[in-house]
């Protein structure tokens, strides 16, 4: 059994909405150049929630909740942190992530009312979806100390280029036999090579390959 003093700091403990949630701010955080934050704490017992209220009440020590019904014991919620040089809880960078926290439906406690404020917390309702205009755009890397930065890794895709775009696509079989029989009766009558045949038969020949093609063959059979 987990002591009520270990933090947990795991993101695959959240619910998987809270999780995708929770990657979703810090990739917004990335992208609009916030990297120094970090994971303190995501997914919390009862019995731990029970711990933590009655420091600075039955047991020693500085308050550091208001609430024994936290939603960290319903895995919709996760607390961060900023890594040096800035102070752990740097009020300038906790309010930038809330504002982008809003924007994405997720709730910050730095929103919350005075003695229930705790800038440090976000959290997500049960009804939470991805809002439209989002998407999570790579491997987003949420870190859990203050040694790592947030990244996103995003795989380079192949770019189409023009040649690719232009490849010969025929709407019916008739008209592609018959521009096949022009190719192979020029490569017959040698006027050009027959790798000309073989890319058109794989695929990779151009409308503008085509073209240069009926000037050649044209030219040479006069």
């Amino acid at each position: 059994m987990t002591s009520v003093t270990t933090t947990c700091r795991d993101l695959s403990e959240l619910t998987s909405a809270a999780q995708t949630a929770c990657r979703l701010l810090f990739q917004e955080c990335f992208k609009a150049g916030i990297v120094d934050i970090f994971i303190t704490e995501t997914y919390r017992s009862q019995a731990r929630q029970n711990y933590l209220y009655e420091q600075g009440r039955t047991r020693p020590g500085q308050v550091v909740t208001w609430t024994r019904n936290s939603n960290h014991t319903s895995r919709r919620a996760w607390d961060i942190a900023v890594a040096p040089p800035r102070n752990l809880y740097d009020i300038s960078t906790l309010s930038k992530v809330g504002v982008i926290a809003k924007k994405l439906g997720i709730e910050w406690g730095g929103y919350w009312e005075t003695g229930k404020y705790d800038a440090p917390h976000f959290e997500i309702p049960t009804t939470w979806k991805m809002p439209a205009g989002y998407k999570l755009e790579g491997q987003v890397i949420v870190p859990t100390t203050s040694a790592v930065r947030v990244q996103l890794i995003v795989e380079d895709k192949p770019q189409q280029t023009e040649k690719d775009d232009d490849i010969m696509k025929f709407t019916n079989s008739t008209a592609k036999a018959a521009v096949r029989d022009y190719i192979q009766q020029a490569v017959e009558k040698k006027l050009i090579d027959k790798s000309w045949l073989e890319k058109f038969d794989n695929g990779t020949m151009t409308s503008g390959d085509f073209e240069g093609l009926k000037i050649i063959i044209s030219q040479r059979s006069a």
